[in-house]
C-alpha cells in the first residue's frame, strides 16, 4: 500500500443512524483517514464523501435535512468536483423520494426506491433480500480490479433509476434491480461492501483512488 493511499481522506457523513461506524472501519481497514462528519461545514470540507444507511427511510431523511447535512451532501454532490458515495440505505436517499417513506430524498439521482416485491415480473423468493449475489453490468471505475463481483446484499426496497444510463451494475434477486448507480462523481451501491469480504474491499479501495 502506497503512502499516498494511505494519506487520503474518506468523509463519513453521521447523522445519528445507520452502519456509519462499520464503513469508517473497512476504510480504515484499506489504508483511508476516516472523518466522521456530523455539520454541514464538515461535509462541505469532504475530499471523498460517504453516505451509510440501515434502517427506515423516513428516519434517516428527518435526521438528514433537520440537521442541514442533506443540503450540505446535495450541493457537494451536484458540484461534481468530490466523489461521493451511497452505501445502502445511503444509496436511497440520494434519490427523489422512496416508498418506504413520505419524505423527499436529496434528489441527486433522479428515481425513488420501491419495495422488492413490486417488481415487474414476479415477487422475489422473500423479504428482506439478505445474501450473496453477483453483479452484471458495465465498466467502471469502483469496479476494477473485481474479477468475480459478488456482493453482500441486506435490503427490503430498490432503486429504481428515472434513467437506465445511470444504471452502473444489476443483480437478480426475483426480478433484475439496479446493484451500482452512477450519475457524474457520485455511486450508489446497494449492497454493503464492509460486509462483502475482499471483493468490498477491493471496491473501497478504488472509491479511494479516486481523486
Amino acid at each position: 500500500m502506497s503512502r499516498l493511499t494511505e494519506q487520503r481522506v474518506v468523509t463519513v457523513v453521521d447523522y445519528g443512524t445507520g452502519n456509519r461506524g462499520s464503513v469508517a472501519n473497512a476504510l480504515k481497514r484499506v489504508g483511508a483517514r476516516t472523518v466522521l462528519a456530523s455539520t454541514p461545514q464538515d461535509v462541505r470540507a469532504a475530499e471523498r464523501l460517504v453516505l451509510p444507511g440501515v434502517g427506515a427511510f423516513d428516519a434517516a431523511a428527518e435526521r438528514l435535512w433537520h440537521s442541514g447535512l442533506a443540503e450540505a451532501v446535495a450541493v457537494v454532490a451536484r458540484a461534481a468536483e468530490t466523489p461521493v458515495l451511497g452505501v445502502c440505505l445511503g444509496m436511497h436517499l440520494l434519490a427523489d423520494a422512496s416508498d418506504e417513506g413520505s419524505l423527499p430524498g436529496l434528489g441527486v439521482v433522479a428515481g425513488v426506491a420501491r419495495r422488492l416485491d413490486t417488481a415487474a415480473h414476479g415477487p422475489p423468493p422473500r423479504i428482506p433480500h439478505v445474501g450473496w449475489a453477483e453483479l452484471a453490468g458495465r465498466d467502471d471505475p469502483l469496479l476494477e480490479d473485481i474479477d468475480e463481483p459478488r456482493f453482500y446484499f441486506s435490503h427490503s426496497y430498490r432503486f429504481v433509476p428515472r434513467s437506465q444510463r445511470d444504471v452502473v451494475a444489476t443483480a437478480t434477486y426475483g426480478d433484475e434491480f439496479p446493484a451500482i448507480v452512477r450519475t457524474g462523481r457520485v455511486w450508489g451501491a446497494q449492497f454493503h461492501p464492509e460486509k462483502s469480504g475482499r471483493n468490498g474491499m477491493q471496491f473501497l479501495r478504488n472509491f479511494l483512488a479516486m481523486t
